[in-house]
């Protein structure tokens, strides 16, 4: 689904809305200002993203990001557990 920034908009404004919270506490708790957060629920398109996301994250709503079809996952190599003397694979 493609998603527009009045779409993103529409989400905070409802989530936000469903909390019971207002503009000036979302800002507060999100660590934004009541400035970016009225912008954000209007749409405008040039708000910042990692703001943005903070905001979402702030509310609790979850986002799913898939690569398209034609491009292959990259593969996962195994993480390094240090442990004292020596790296385990």
């Amino acid at each position: 689904m493609k998603y527009a920034p009045h779409d993103i908009g529409q989400i905070v404004h409802t989530a936000r809305k469903n909390l019971g919270v207002t503009q000036k506490s979302l800002a507060l708790t999100s660590g934004t200002g009541l400035r970016f957060i009225i912008d954000l629920e209007k749409g405008k398109p040039t708000c910042q993203i990692g703001k943005a996301l903070t905001v979402l994250n702030t509310l609790g709503v979850r986002l799913d990001f898939a690569p398209p079809p034609s491009i292959k996952a990259a593969p996962q190599t195994p993480s390094k557990v240090k442990s004292p003397g020596r790296t385990v694979r």
